[in-house]
Protein backbone atom coordinates (compact mmCIF):
# COMPACT_ATOMS: atom_id res chain seq x y z
CA UNK A 1 0.00 0.00 0.00
CA UNK A 2 0.95 3.64 -0.55
CA UNK A 3 2.03 5.24 2.54
CA UNK A 4 -0.77 7.80 4.25
CA UNK A 5 0.91 10.59 5.76
CA UNK A 6 0.50 13.62 6.82
CA UNK A 7 -1.67 15.90 5.44
CA UNK A 8 -3.82 13.38 4.24
CA UNK A 9 -8.18 13.45 4.79
CA UNK A 10 -10.98 10.88 4.52
CA UNK A 11 -12.17 7.63 5.13
CA UNK A 12 -8.43 6.39 5.64
CA UNK A 13 -7.68 8.29 7.99
CA UNK A 14 -10.75 8.13 9.90
CA UNK A 15 -10.35 4.21 10.52
CA UNK A 16 -6.60 5.00 11.51
CA UNK A 17 -7.67 7.48 14.35
CA UNK A 18 -10.38 5.47 15.36
CA UNK A 19 -7.97 2.30 15.58
CA UNK A 20 -5.31 4.44 17.11
CA UNK A 21 -8.10 5.87 19.90
CA UNK A 22 -9.31 2.36 20.34
CA UNK A 23 -5.99 1.63 21.70
CA UNK A 24 -5.14 4.54 23.65
CA UNK A 25 -3.54 7.07 21.28
CA UNK A 26 -4.96 10.60 22.19
CA UNK A 27 -6.12 12.72 18.55
CA UNK A 28 -7.45 16.27 18.50
CA UNK A 29 -10.84 16.22 18.00
CA UNK A 30 -10.36 18.83 15.37
CA UNK A 31 -8.59 16.08 13.38
CA UNK A 32 -10.76 13.40 13.97
CA UNK A 33 -13.99 15.91 13.08
CA UNK A 34 -12.54 16.16 9.61
CA UNK A 35 -11.24 13.05 9.31
CA UNK A 36 -7.48 14.79 8.77
CA UNK A 37 -4.14 13.55 8.87
CA UNK A 38 -2.54 16.48 11.50
CA UNK A 39 0.41 16.66 13.51
CA UNK A 40 -1.77 14.75 16.28
CA UNK A 41 -2.83 11.81 14.55
CA UNK A 42 0.93 12.07 13.18
CA UNK A 43 1.93 12.18 17.01
CA UNK A 44 -0.28 9.29 17.40
CA UNK A 45 1.06 6.73 14.83
CA UNK A 46 5.26 7.82 16.10
CA UNK A 47 3.94 6.45 19.28
CA UNK A 48 2.21 3.39 17.91
CA UNK A 49 5.25 2.51 15.87
CA UNK A 50 7.79 2.84 18.77
CA UNK A 51 5.27 1.18 21.21
CA UNK A 52 5.41 -2.14 18.67
CA UNK A 53 9.07 -2.04 17.40
CA UNK A 54 8.32 -0.53 13.82
CA UNK A 55 10.93 1.89 12.51
CA UNK A 56 10.72 5.12 13.49
CA UNK A 57 8.42 7.27 11.63
CA UNK A 58 4.82 8.98 11.30
CA UNK A 59 3.41 7.39 8.02
CA UNK A 60 1.06 4.57 7.63
CA UNK A 61 3.02 2.05 5.94
CA UNK A 62 2.01 -1.58 5.08
CA UNK A 63 3.70 -3.11 8.38
CA UNK A 64 2.22 -0.21 10.77
CA UNK A 65 -1.35 -0.89 9.03
CA UNK A 66 -1.13 -4.44 9.28
CA UNK A 67 0.49 -4.19 13.27
CA UNK A 68 -2.67 -1.60 14.07
CA UNK A 69 -5.13 -3.96 12.47
CA UNK A 70 -3.70 -6.64 14.66
CA UNK A 71 -4.12 -4.93 17.94
CA UNK A 72 -7.52 -3.88 17.44
CA UNK A 73 -9.01 -7.75 17.13
CA UNK A 74 -10.39 -8.73 20.04
CA UNK A 75 -11.09 -12.53 21.35
CA UNK A 76 -14.49 -13.16 19.80
CA UNK A 77 -13.76 -10.70 16.71
CA UNK A 78 -12.83 -13.91 14.72
CA UNK A 79 -12.59 -17.79 14.72
CA UNK A 80 -9.03 -18.71 15.45
CA UNK A 81 -7.05 -21.57 14.08
CA UNK A 82 -4.06 -23.25 12.75
CA UNK A 83 -2.96 -21.83 9.68
CA UNK A 84 -0.47 -20.73 7.27
CA UNK A 85 0.11 -17.80 7.59
CA UNK A 86 0.05 -18.09 11.19
CA UNK A 87 -2.81 -15.86 12.80
CA UNK A 88 -1.49 -13.12 14.39
CA UNK A 89 -3.22 -10.09 16.89
CA UNK A 90 -4.47 -8.89 20.26
CA UNK A 91 -7.07 -11.54 19.72
CA UNK A 92 -4.82 -14.38 19.76
CA UNK A 93 -2.19 -12.55 22.68
CA UNK A 94 -5.77 -12.71 25.04
CA UNK A 95 -6.90 -16.17 24.05
CA UNK A 96 -3.09 -17.50 24.71
CA UNK A 97 -3.19 -15.23 28.22
CA UNK A 98 -6.14 -16.78 29.74
CA UNK A 99 -5.25 -20.60 28.54
CA UNK A 100 -2.06 -20.01 30.56
CA UNK A 101 -4.01 -19.12 33.26
CA UNK A 102 -6.55 -21.78 33.45
CA UNK A 103 -3.56 -24.69 32.99
CA UNK A 104 -3.57 -24.71 28.90
CA UNK A 105 -0.21 -23.78 28.54
CA UNK A 106 0.67 -22.27 25.23
CA UNK A 107 4.00 -21.11 25.60
CA UNK A 108 5.44 -17.58 25.78
CA UNK A 109 2.60 -15.25 24.99
CA UNK A 110 3.86 -13.98 21.30
CA UNK A 111 0.36 -13.29 19.78
CA UNK A 112 0.72 -15.57 17.11
CA UNK A 113 -1.77 -18.82 16.71
CA UNK A 114 1.06 -21.68 16.30
CA UNK A 115 1.01 -25.36 17.22
CA UNK A 116 1.30 -24.96 20.86
CA UNK A 117 -1.64 -22.63 20.70
CA UNK A 118 -3.51 -24.99 18.84
CA UNK A 119 -2.70 -27.65 21.32
CA UNK A 120 -3.56 -26.13 24.68
CA UNK A 121 -7.13 -24.96 22.93
CA UNK A 122 -7.63 -28.79 22.14
CA UNK A 123 -6.87 -29.70 25.38
CA UNK A 124 -9.01 -26.73 26.51
CA UNK A 125 -12.08 -28.32 24.64
CA UNK A 126 -11.49 -31.58 25.61
CA UNK A 127 -11.66 -30.68 29.43
CA UNK A 128 -15.19 -28.97 29.00
CA UNK A 129 -16.63 -32.17 26.98
CA UNK A 130 -16.52 -30.27 23.40
CA UNK A 131 -15.43 -30.90 20.21
CA UNK A 132 -11.93 -30.53 20.47
CA UNK A 133 -10.97 -29.97 16.77
CA UNK A 134 -8.38 -27.18 18.31
CA UNK A 135 -10.94 -24.24 16.06
CA UNK A 136 -11.41 -21.22 18.51
CA UNK A 137 -15.20 -21.34 17.99
CA UNK A 138 -18.06 -18.62 19.47
CA UNK A 139 -18.24 -21.48 22.44
CA UNK A 140 -14.69 -22.04 23.10
CA UNK A 141 -15.07 -18.26 23.69
CA UNK A 142 -18.21 -18.16 25.85
CA UNK A 143 -16.44 -21.15 27.48
CA UNK A 144 -13.49 -18.60 28.81
CA UNK A 145 -15.47 -15.93 29.02
CA UNK A 146 -17.32 -17.54 31.80
CA UNK A 147 -14.27 -18.75 33.78
CA UNK A 148 -13.20 -15.15 33.83
CA UNK A 149 -13.74 -14.79 37.66
CA UNK A 150 -10.46 -17.16 37.50
CA UNK A 151 -8.37 -15.79 34.95
CA UNK A 152 -9.16 -11.33 35.29
CA UNK A 153 -6.74 -9.93 36.86
CA UNK A 154 -3.59 -12.74 37.24
CA UNK A 155 -0.17 -13.08 35.47
CA UNK A 156 -0.25 -14.62 32.36
CA UNK A 157 2.78 -16.45 32.40
CA UNK A 158 2.11 -19.69 33.20
CA UNK A 159 1.59 -22.58 33.30
CA UNK A 160 1.24 -21.64 37.34
CA UNK A 161 2.55 -24.70 39.56
CA UNK A 162 0.06 -25.46 42.89
CA UNK A 163 2.95 -26.58 45.19
CA UNK A 164 2.42 -28.98 47.88
CA UNK A 165 -0.82 -29.39 49.71
CA UNK A 166 -0.75 -28.53 53.00
CA UNK A 167 -3.27 -30.64 55.77
CA UNK A 168 -5.03 -28.07 56.83
CA UNK A 169 -5.78 -27.04 53.34
CA UNK A 170 -6.67 -30.26 52.43
CA UNK A 171 -9.22 -30.70 55.17
CA UNK A 172 -10.69 -27.79 54.64
CA UNK A 173 -11.43 -29.15 51.28
CA UNK A 174 -12.22 -32.40 52.16
CA UNK A 175 -14.56 -31.70 54.82
CA UNK A 176 -16.82 -28.97 52.93
CA UNK A 177 -16.76 -30.47 49.45
CA UNK A 178 -19.29 -32.84 48.12
CA UNK A 179 -16.93 -34.54 45.82
CA UNK A 180 -17.81 -38.31 44.50
CA UNK A 181 -15.20 -40.34 42.67
CA UNK A 182 -15.89 -43.23 40.26
CA UNK A 183 -14.44 -45.03 37.74
CA UNK A 184 -15.40 -47.37 34.51
CA UNK A 185 -12.33 -50.17 34.80
CA UNK A 186 -10.54 -51.90 37.42
CA UNK A 187 -7.35 -49.86 37.47
CA UNK A 188 -8.86 -46.53 37.57
CA UNK A 189 -11.43 -48.44 40.55
CA UNK A 190 -8.15 -49.57 42.20
CA UNK A 191 -6.67 -45.60 41.96
CA UNK A 192 -10.23 -44.46 43.14
CA UNK A 193 -10.58 -46.42 46.10
CA UNK A 194 -7.47 -45.44 47.53
CA UNK A 195 -7.90 -41.83 46.95
CA UNK A 196 -10.64 -42.73 49.26
CA UNK A 197 -9.02 -43.94 51.65
CA UNK A 198 -6.33 -41.31 51.64
CA UNK A 199 -9.42 -39.14 51.65
CA UNK A 200 -10.97 -40.14 54.89
CA UNK A 201 -7.54 -40.73 56.60
CA UNK A 202 -7.04 -37.07 56.18
CA UNK A 203 -10.24 -36.19 58.26
CA UNK A 204 -12.64 -37.49 60.25
CA UNK A 205 -15.62 -35.81 58.82
CA UNK A 206 -14.80 -36.32 55.34
CA UNK A 207 -17.65 -35.32 52.91
CA UNK A 208 -15.60 -37.67 49.61
CA UNK A 209 -18.08 -40.48 49.14
CA UNK A 210 -16.80 -43.42 46.25
CA UNK A 211 -19.35 -44.66 44.02
CA UNK A 212 -20.37 -47.90 41.77
CA UNK A 213 -21.39 -45.65 39.16
CA UNK A 214 -21.86 -41.87 37.66
CA UNK A 215 -25.68 -42.82 37.75
CA UNK A 216 -25.52 -42.80 41.28
CA UNK A 217 -24.30 -39.39 41.96
CA UNK A 218 -27.26 -37.07 43.00
CA UNK A 219 -25.28 -33.69 44.34
CA UNK A 220 -22.26 -32.29 44.93
CA UNK A 221 -19.27 -33.22 41.70
CA UNK A 222 -18.26 -36.15 40.00
CA UNK A 223 -15.00 -36.95 39.42
CA UNK A 224 -14.92 -39.96 36.85
CA UNK A 225 -11.46 -41.85 36.32
CA UNK A 226 -10.91 -43.89 33.33
CA UNK A 227 -7.88 -45.72 31.67
CA UNK A 228 -9.58 -45.33 28.60
CA UNK A 229 -8.75 -42.62 25.99
CA UNK A 230 -11.11 -40.22 24.74
CA UNK A 231 -11.96 -40.76 20.93
CA UNK A 232 -10.46 -38.44 19.05
CA UNK A 233 -12.45 -35.70 17.36
CA UNK A 234 -15.84 -36.86 19.61
CA UNK A 235 -17.67 -34.26 21.88
CA UNK A 236 -17.88 -36.63 25.02
CA UNK A 237 -20.66 -33.91 27.11
CA UNK A 238 -17.99 -34.46 29.89
CA UNK A 239 -15.28 -32.42 30.60
CA UNK A 240 -11.86 -34.91 29.94
CA UNK A 241 -8.75 -33.62 31.86
CA UNK A 242 -5.18 -35.75 30.45
CA UNK A 243 -3.31 -36.94 34.32
CA UNK A 244 -0.02 -35.76 32.53
CA UNK A 245 1.43 -32.34 33.91
CA UNK A 246 0.87 -32.33 37.87
CA UNK A 247 1.62 -28.71 38.20
CA UNK A 248 -1.35 -27.87 35.97
CA UNK A 249 -3.26 -30.82 36.65
CA UNK A 250 -5.70 -28.68 39.37
CA UNK A 251 -6.20 -25.82 36.90
CA UNK A 252 -7.29 -27.94 34.34
CA UNK A 253 -10.01 -29.76 36.94
CA UNK A 254 -11.22 -26.93 38.01
CA UNK A 255 -12.01 -25.25 34.66
CA UNK A 256 -13.32 -28.90 33.67
CA UNK A 257 -15.78 -28.81 36.97
CA UNK A 258 -16.86 -24.90 36.81
CA UNK A 259 -17.72 -25.13 33.22
CA UNK A 260 -19.44 -28.75 33.69
CA UNK A 261 -23.09 -28.30 32.23
CA UNK A 262 -23.86 -32.08 34.22
CA UNK A 263 -26.31 -32.41 36.78
CA UNK A 264 -24.24 -32.79 39.21
CA UNK A 265 -21.31 -30.76 38.09
CA UNK A 266 -18.71 -33.75 36.83
CA UNK A 267 -15.39 -34.23 35.30
CA UNK A 268 -13.84 -36.90 33.85
CA UNK A 269 -9.63 -38.24 34.32
CA UNK A 270 -7.86 -40.06 31.95
CA UNK A 271 -5.35 -42.10 34.03
CA UNK A 272 -2.14 -43.22 31.46
CA UNK A 273 -1.02 -46.54 32.61
CA UNK A 274 0.96 -47.57 29.80
CA UNK A 275 1.65 -50.72 27.77
CA UNK A 276 3.74 -52.50 30.64
CA UNK A 277 2.81 -53.36 34.49
CA UNK A 278 0.78 -51.12 36.42
CA UNK A 279 1.88 -52.30 39.87
CA UNK A 280 -0.01 -51.53 43.25
CA UNK A 281 2.72 -48.99 43.96
CA UNK A 282 1.90 -46.91 40.66
CA UNK A 283 -1.76 -47.01 41.91
CA UNK A 284 -0.80 -45.84 45.37
CA UNK A 285 1.46 -42.66 43.72
CA UNK A 286 -1.38 -42.06 41.43
CA UNK A 287 -3.93 -42.19 44.53
CA UNK A 288 -2.01 -39.31 46.19
CA UNK A 289 -0.97 -37.26 43.48
CA UNK A 290 -4.92 -37.44 42.78
CA UNK A 291 -5.98 -35.83 45.71
CA UNK A 292 -3.66 -33.69 46.18
CA UNK A 293 -4.67 -32.22 42.74
CA UNK A 294 -8.41 -32.67 43.80
CA UNK A 295 -8.13 -30.24 46.68
CA UNK A 296 -6.22 -27.46 45.11
CA UNK A 297 -8.89 -27.60 42.48
CA UNK A 298 -11.82 -27.61 44.97
CA UNK A 299 -10.58 -25.20 47.59
CA UNK A 300 -12.44 -21.98 47.55
CA UNK A 301 -14.80 -23.46 44.46
CA UNK A 302 -18.15 -21.76 44.19
CA UNK A 303 -20.84 -24.01 42.28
Amino acid sequence: MEPIQEGARGAAVEDIQDRLGTLGYAIDAAETGQSTFGPSTATAVARFRLDHGLSLGKDVDTPTWTTLVDECYQLGDRTLYLRLPNFHGNDVRQLQERLNILGFSCGPVDGTYGVHTEAAVKLFQESIGVLADGMAFPDTFDAIERLKHVWAGKPAAGPHPQGGMGFARAASVLELAHICITADDPISRNIAGRIWNLAHATVDDCALDLLDSPEDATSGSLIVLSTAPLPENVASGIGNVLLDDFETLPLRLRTAIQSSSATPPAARIEVPVGTGAFTTGDAQTYAVLLLDAICAAFEGIDL
